[in-house]
């Protein structure tokens, strides 16, 4: 599933950096973006990560797309449907375009293979640590994974970036007790991946 933005980078920016060069800062949500709450559902529950607009606003100054890859397990297990989902995003995208960082799309994965109920009951490949839902966003976006950047907190989040090749995984220290498997850096904030793309120009 993706709700894409209907406000995209100028025509300028589009020509700085080729289809095929065009590169993506890849954000999981709940530990990245928001402080983990289980099954977040209502704004007035959001507590931004430290760091996240000032990452997002680097990344879009540098050029990069803005993608969110999110598995949703609540609405598979039916605790708030897709509309709710959908509620809270719209609220969420709206403070990062009033912080200059606004979104380009969110991909969400709304099925669970052992929890899910009815439809909702299923396997699949957007489902992290599947890569589908980073396929998507590269082909829907034009996408160099390779040059890209994927910033998650848990095993399977690195999983999913390893899978679809995005060039370099992050992992947000405070979640994983043990380590993943799998081509990562563990950082302990977003201030350090921020750090990272500047350097990286």
């Amino acid at each position: 599933m993706v709700i894409e933005s209907k406000l995209r980078m100028s025509e300028t920016q589009e020509r700085t950096l080729p289809a095929s060069k065009q590169r993506a800062l890849f954000l999981d949500r709940d530990g990245v973006i928001n402080e983990e709450v289980n099954y977040l559902v209502q704004w007035e529950h959001v507590r931004f990560v430290e760091g996240i607009f000032e990452l997002c606003r680097t990344a879009r100054g540098l050029g990069y797309r803005l993608i969110v890859v999110t598995n949703q397990a609540g609405i598979a297990r039916g605790f708030y449907t897709e509309d709710d989902f959908h509620t809270l995003m719209e609220w969420m995208r709206g403070e990062f375009e009033r912080e200059g960082c606004a979104l380009d799309a969110v991909y969400y994965c709304p099925t669970h293979p052992e929890h899910g109920v009815g439809a909702y009951k299923r396997e699949s490949i957007d489902r992290k640590p599947g890569p589908g839902m980073l396929l998507r966003g590269a082909a829907e976006f034009g996408v160099d994974l390779a040059a890209s950047v994927f910033v998650g907190d848990r095993c399977t989040d690195v999983a999913a970036g390893n899978a679809a090749g995005v060039g370099k995984m992050f992992l947000l220290r405070g979640v994983e007790e043990a380590a993943c498997e799998g081509d990562y850096e563990a950082v302990s904030s977003l201030d350090e991946v921020r750090r990272h793309l500047v350097l990286g120009e």
